[in-house]
């Protein structure tokens, strides 16, 4: 697809056809750092949801540390994979160290759809959430999965990456991804089986 095609049709991160490509201007931004400002533009929206889907109301500051490190880093930018899969994967790195405040709040969530009381935090942080993400099996599914395969399968299911995306972000080989895709699939199943009523 096209540049024009893929703006008309709203693609997140992709710039108008009059405007430069990300890869451009990330060049551009190392010689003038201010031409940096764009990739905000065009990419935020899409790795903020992600990062709120993942975390929750820290997701606005992980937005920010996000984009920061990855101006930090542009110098070390490589366009084969992508402006989009590389911030999300400086997103995922960063999210690992928030690691236990996402497992906490899957099991705040989990704790939420039974019915248990939470304190108003969670329920602010619930407010902001997708409807999806609110199912109670789903959440505790998700809490129970190791951190790397939750990694591969939340970048392939919210962020839309492709297993060969996702393998230069996570620097791992495809055949990782998809040995992590498949056991994280095949548990998410199995956890969402137990919690039916027989």
């Amino acid at each position: 697809m096209h540049r024009v095609e893929a703006h008309e049709r709203g693609h997140p991160g992709v710039a108008p056809p009059d405007e430069p490509s990300d890869d451009d201007v990330i060049r551009a931004s190392l010689a003038e750092p201010k031409r940096f400002g764009p990739l905000f533009d065009r990419h935020a929206l899409p790795v903020h949801r992600y990062l709120a889907r993942r975390i929750g109301p820290a997701a606005d500051d992980l937005l920010a540390e996000t984009f920061l490190v990855a101006f930090r880093r542009r110098a070390s930018y490589t366009s084969g994979v992508g402006v989009r899969p590389w911030l999300f994967g400086i997103a995922t790195n960063l999210l690992r160290r928030h690691v236990r405040t996402e497992e906490r709040r899957y099991r705040a969530l989990a704790r939420l759809a039974a019915g248990e009381s939470t304190p108003s935090v969670i329920e602010d942080a619930i407010d902001r959430l997708d409807a999806a993400a609110l199912r109670r099996d789903l959440a505790l599914a998700l809490a129970s999965l190791h951190r790397r395969d939750r990694d591969v399968l939340l970048l392939t299911a919210w962020a839309d990456l492709s297993y060969e995306q996702i393998a230069a972000v996570l620097d791992i080989p495809i055949g990782t991804v998809r040995s992590r895709l498949h056991r994280a699939r095949r548990l998410t199943r199995l956890a969402l089986a137990l919690e039916e009523p027989t």
